[in-house]
């Protein structure tokens, strides 16, 4: 495969940087001269890829859902292999695999990735202010959603598409609160066991 083009670098590297100064300073952060310094670019380089601020946030949600999705991807439950007959049935064992691979994958964005999740909340937010934005936003949150409905049609989901929705749902409301929500600053570490019973019981409530 051919390395990307340098335009495409620079989209990249500019939604990147976007990207970290909302996570930062929220969204009176996000400007195009601000976005210039923080990808170390000549002035002018954002306006050159991205005319409007519409625009250039827009760039955030799609970068942002092919980062999550990457993560998603990357951390996806292998298909179980045959229990032996003292096993848990495959079933069961099929959803400790997801719900495992799910729990870690929370525990990274409220961790390591968590400032890329509070930018994604933050900028979630505009396009309710923003018609202009609403399209990109739906585009972008809808890969989450296929790639959960197809997990919960392989565990046997009667409306995976709906079950999906709540899922995906769940796992925001679960992130907001732990990043973002009241409690969050008093809360303790995030514990990948809590975690993945939490992602459990979700992941039955979706199923059942």
């Amino acid at each position: 495969m051919s390395p990307p083009e340098r335009g495409s670098d620079r989209r990249t590297l500019i939604a990147d940087s976007a990207i970290g100064l909302v996570a930062a300073a929220g969204l009176r952060g996000l400007t195009h001269r601000a976005v210039d310094g923080a990808a170390g670019l000549p002035a002018g380089s954002t306006s050159y890829y991205f005319r409007t601020r519409t625009a250039l946030i827009g760039a955030c949600y799609a970068r942002l859902a092919e980062l999550d999705l990457g993560d998603f991807d990357g951390g996806a439950p292998a298909s179980p292999t045959p229990a032996p007959p003292s096993a848990a049935p495959p079933s069961q064992t099929a959803r400790d695999a997801v719900a495992a691979a799910l729990a870690a994958l929370l525990y990274r964005w409220l961790t390591t990735g968590r400032s890329r999740q509070l930018a994604r909340f933050e900028l979630s937010l505009e396009a309710a202010r923003n018609p202009e934005l609403a399209t990109e936003l739906h585009r972008a949150g809808r890969g989450s959603r296929d790639r959960a409905a197809g997990i919960l049609a392989a565990l046997g989901a009667a409306r995976p598409a709906e079950s999906a929705e709540l899922l995906v749902a769940w796992a925001d409301g679960l992130l907001y609160d732990r990043l973002a929500g009241a409690l969050a600053r008093s809360r303790p570490a995030p514990d990948l066991a809590e975690l993945t019973s939490v992602t459990r019981r979700m992941l039955d409530a979706a199923l059942d």
